[in-house]
């Protein structure tokens, strides 16, 4: 019998700095809530996956109708990211093995590829640790004085920007959250989760379209990225054709 993949995605989120009426994960992107084609891309890579939707108890807006997996759940979101995946993973005891695997997707990443969401998948299959997807830094970093003044310009090598999905067994994820917040430690992601037991999380390099929807003028960037994916699938189904012929 094959191991199941779990899907956790926190979805309970304010949005607060898209300084917009409902939360992000609501906001209309290309005709449907941002949920929706997050969710429609997670079920075109693994459509027979498991999912853990993490929502706010009071949420009113939800439409389960947005859900395209078969076998899935709703549970109770917390104040931050780290308390919502560590409520899923709660609800999830049972009935995932401790070497089963979790990927934990951010909701409002609807742009992510299906291409990154399987090979992810396949890499992360036989890793010992887990991993995320990521994309190596290409602009110059700087940091500030806490002023708003430059204090240093850091070398950028070695530097990536962390995404998700990101994929940790059951139990190694269930054991990093709970130390980490028996150690009083801020977690932004699972990885630093993980980071903080002492593990190196395997970095899988993902497409730099995999945006996170988190300030008004993204959502107009991902309406463009989504459009600009659409027509690259054409242009390939096309090209596939023609090969065939």
């Amino acid at each position: 019998m094959s191991e199941a993949l779990w899907l956790v995605v926190p979805a309970a989120g304010r949005g607060r700095r898209m300084g917009a009426q409902w939360p992000k994960q609501y906001l209309t992107l290309a005709g449907k809530p941002v949920m929706a084609h997050t969710l429609s891309r997670l079920h075109q890579a693994f459509p027979t996956a498991r999912l853990c939707l993490c929502l706010d108890s009071d949420d009113a807006l939800f439409d389960p109708a947005w859900v395209p997996f078969a076998d899935w759940q709703r549970v109770d979101g917390g104040a931050e990211r780290a308390d919502s995946v560590a409520h899923a993973l709660a609800a999830l005891a049972g009935r995932a093995g401790d070497n089963e695997m979790v990927l934990v997707h951010d909701v409002a990443r609807p742009c992510v590829s299906v291409d990154d969401l399987v090979r992810l998948y396949e890499e992360l299959r036989h890793d010992t640790v887990g991993g995320l997807l990521a994309a190596p830094v290409a602009d110059t970093m700087k940091r500030d004085d806490g002023a708003g003044r430059v204090a240093a310009t850091e070398l950028r090598q070695g530097l990536w920007h962390a995404m998700t999905p990101q994929g940790f067994r059951y139990g190694l994820l269930c054991r990093a959250l709970a130390t980490a917040r028996r150690q009083g430690l801020a977690v932004t992601d699972e990885a630093s989760a993980v980071e903080a037991l002492g593990l190196a999380p395997r970095l899988v390099a993902g497409r730099r379209d995999n945006l996170k929807i988190t300030h008004p003028e993204d959502l107009g960037l991902a309406a463009r990225i989504l459009s600009a994916q659409h027509a690259e699938g054409s242009v390939n189904a096309t090209a596939s054709c023609r090969e065939k012929r």
